[in-house]
């Protein structure tokens, strides 16, 4: 019995990081505060983590602070497409929780107050 859990467990976490797999790449915000920025997406663990790669304003690319921080936060699978986890937002240095949608090249990130029931959301597109 316990071998079987633990078979069970093994392909629970296999699938679930499979799972994950379409969300991870390089990914590129809306415009927000002026600016938008590449997220490189990676597993951390069971979830999937994003950091700020590059960031761009109307003059280009420039350097900003906020460059090699974590935007999305622990995004875990929940099948679908469908990720739930945490989410920074740099312009007012606050996180919030997190609810993330991938199709194809498209990502839907919402970062959300009062238990998940009001959410601001942005579309990002994936290049790379």
């Amino acid at each position: 019995m316990k071998r079987l859990l633990m078979v069970a467990a093994s392909l629970f976490a296999f699938a679930t990081a499979a799972s994950a797999q379409d969300a991870v790449g390089v990914w590129q915000t809306e415009v927000d505060d002026g600016s938008y920025a590449h997220i490189t997406i990676a597993p951390c663990g069971a979830a999937v983590c994003g950091v700020i790669s590059r960031t761009f304003n109307a003059d280009g690319e420039y350097q900003s602070e906020n460059i090699g921080k974590t935007l999305v936060i622990d995004m875990v699978p929940q099948g679908g497409g469908a990720y739930e986890g945490s989410v920074w937002r740099p312009s007012n240095d606050k996180i919030y929780i997190g609810k993330m949608d991938v199709s194809g090249n498209s990502l839907r990130l919402r970062g959300c107050v009062a238990g998940g029931l009001l959410c601001s959301s942005q579309n990002w597109q994936r290049v790379g």
